[in-house]
C-alpha cells in the first residue's frame, strides 16, 4: 500500500490502494449470491489507484494517481475453458512475444490466432486466451494501430509467485513499448489469503449430480477419557490425530489388531499412547464439493491507454503540416458533429437551432460554430479536435431543407435531407454502417470548396 500522512499535523498513517481488484476480492461471496451462486462469473471495478513514484517520468505514464478498470473472472480451478472462446479463436491474429522469445535474447514478435497460442500451450488456458483477444478486440475498436499493439508475457522471475500465467498488451509511442493492460491468471491466491486472515470462507459449494464415494480410515478415541487424561493438552492431542495421514492409520490399524499399542506423536509432549481408541475403515460419501475459485484477471491502464491512443491517431494532412487531426472514432470522441452556417444572416439561426436540436436527441453531441472565420478554418480547428463529422447549413438548405456532411479523414461530403444525415451520423457512431458505404449510396458532393 501507499502510505501517507493524515491530519494537520500530520501525524495520523493513512494507506492509499495500489489497486482496484481488492474489493471484489472482499465481497466475493455477495457477487456469487447476485449471481445464483453459479460458476463461473465476472465483476468490474473502475477507481483512481496510487502508486508511491519517487521520481515521477515518462510525462503521463508514470503517475502517482491514475485510473483503473479491473475484471475479475472467477472460474472454477478444474475447469478453465470458456464458453465463447470459439468466438475469438481463429477470427484474430495477435502479435506475441512469449518468454522463449525474450530469452533467447530476440524482441521479435510472432503473428498467430488465439486458438493457436492456447492449442501449443503458449497461453495457459481458454479463459485468458478469450480476454486476451478481447482486450485487443477492445483496443483496436478504440483507435489503436494493430501494428503497435503486441502482448508481452511475463517471464519467470517478473511473474507473481502465484500466477499461472501472466501477458502484458504493450503500445508502441514514442516512449518506447508501455504495458497498457496486464492480463494474469491469479490462481487462487488473493481469495485464500483473505479468507485466512479475515476467518471467513471464500469458496463455492457446489451439489454433485452424482456423489463421490471412497473409503478411508477414521480414528476414533473415546473423548471422556482423553479430555481427564490430557486435559489442557487435549486440543494439541487432537490435531495431532488429525494430522495422521491414511497410509500411517493404516498401519496403525494393524499394529492394533496384533495387539501392540497405538503410538502419537504430539507437540511438547512427546510420543503418548491412545488407550481407547478405535482405528476403522468407513465407506464415505460426498454430495456437495467446495473448492476456492481461481481467477482471471484483465487490469486496465486508462491513462496509459488514452495518451498511447492519441500517439497514435495524430497526424498531419499530407499538403500541409501544421494542421494536425487527431482521428478519434467516432464513438469515443467527445464531440461527434460541428455545424457551421456558411453565413451569420439571421435566416440561418431556426435550421441551425432545429439540426442541434435534432442532433441532441437523437444522443449525438454536437456544436455550432458561427464565428467569422472561413469554413476551411472552423473544420481545421475541429479537426485538431477529434471532430469526425462536420455538417455546413449554406443557402440550398433555406431552400429544400437539405445539409453536406464531411466526413474528416477522408474529406468527402454527401447532402441529403437533414433527417437523414442525422440517421447517418447515428448509425455510423454505433457501428451499423461505414462512411464509405454512405458515400457509395449517396454519392460524393462536389459543392462548396470547404479546404
Amino acid at each position: 500500500m501507499f502510505s501517507t500522512s493524515i491530519g494537520p499535523s500530520s501525524n495520523l498513517p493513512g494507506y492509499l490502494r495500489p489497486e482496484t481488484a481488492q474489493g471484489q476480492f472482499l465481497t466475493f461471496s455477495k457477487l456469487l449470491e447476485f449471481n445464483n451462486a453459479k460458476m463461473p462469473f465476472a465483476s468490474a471495478s473502475i477507481g483512481k489507484s496510487f502508486r508511491n513514484e519517487i521520481s515521477p517520468k515518462s510525462g503521463l505514464l508514470r503517475v502517482r494517481e491514475f485510473l483503473m478498470a479491473e475484471i475479475e473472472h472467477f472460474v472454477d480451478p478444474k475447469e478453465k475453458s470458456h464458453p465463447r472462446f470459439a468466438e475469438v479463436a481463429d477470427t484474430t491474429s495477435l502479435h506475441f512475444l512469449d518468454r522463449h522469445i525474450q530469452q533467447s535474447g530476440k524482441t521479435t514478435s510472432v503473428t498467430k490466432t488465439i486458438g493457436e497460442a492456447v492449442k501449443e500451450g503458449m497461453v495457459d488456458n481458454e479463459t485468458l486466451g478469450y480476454f486476451l483477444a478481447r482486450i485487443y478486440l477492445f483496443l483496436v475498436d478504440l483507435g489503436v494501430d494493430p501494428e503497435k499493439l503486441r502482448f508481452r508475457q511475463h517471464m519467470p522471475n517478473e511473474m507473481a509467485h502465484y500466477a499461472a500465467d501472466c501477458w502484458d498488451a504493450e503500445l508502441l509511442t514514442s516512449y518506447g513499448w508501455i504495458e497498457c493492460v496486464g492480463c494474469a491468471d491469479r490462481s487462487a491466491y488473493d481469495l485464500t489469503v483473505h479468507s485466512k486472515k479475515t476467518g471467513q470462507p471464500l469458496i463455492v459449494r457446489e451439489n454433485l449430480d452424482k456423489p463421490i464415494e471412497w473409503e478411508e480410515w477414521d480414528v476414533d478415541v473415546d473423548k471422556k477419557w482423553m479430555g481427564p487424561r490430557f486435559r489442557k493438552d487435549t486440543k494439541k492431542v487432537e490435531q495431532a490425530i488429525e494430522a495422521i495421514s491414511q497410509a500411517q492409520r493404516e498401519i496403525l490399524a494393524a499394529q492394533k489388531s496384533h495387539g501392540q499399542p497405538v503410538m502419537v506423536t504430539v507437540e511438547g509432549l512427546g510420543e503418548v499412547e491412545l488407550e481407547k481408541v478405535e482405528i476403522v475403515k468407513r465407506k464415505k460419501q460426498q454430495h456437495v464439493r467446495e473448492y476456492t475459485p481461481n481467477v482471471i484477471e484483465p487490469s486496465f491502464g486508462i491513462g496509459r491507454i488514452f495518451y498511447s491512443l492519441i500517439e497514435h491517431i495524430y497526424y498531419t494532412r499530407p499538403d500541409d503540416v501544421a494542421r494536425g487531426v487527431l482521428a478519434f472514432p467516432p464513438k469515443l470522441a467527445p464531440t461527434k458533429v460541428l455545424i457551421v452556417p456558411l453565413s451569420s444572416n439571421r435566416d440561418f439561426d431556426a435550421p441551425v437551432d432545429k439540426l442541434s436540436h435534432t442532433m441532441r436527441k437523437a444522443g449525438i453531441a454536437n456544436r455550432v460554430d458561427d464565428s467569422s472565420a472561413s469554413i476551411g478554418k472552423r473544420y481545421a480547428r475541429n479537426d485538431e479536435l477529434g471532430t469526425p463529422f462536420g455538417v455546413t447549413v449554406d443557402f440550398q438548405t433555406l431552400k429544400d431543407n437539405t445539409i453536406t456532411l464531411r466526413e474528416r479523414d477522408s474529406m468527402k461530403q454527401v447532402r441529403s435531407s437533414i433527417e437523414e444525415i442525422v440517421r447517418i451520423v447515428q448509425e455510423i457512431v454505433e457501428g451499423r454502417e461505414t462512411w464509405d458505404a454512405v458515400v457509395e449510396r449517396l454519392g460524393e458532393f462536389q459543392g462548396q470548396e470547404l479546404e
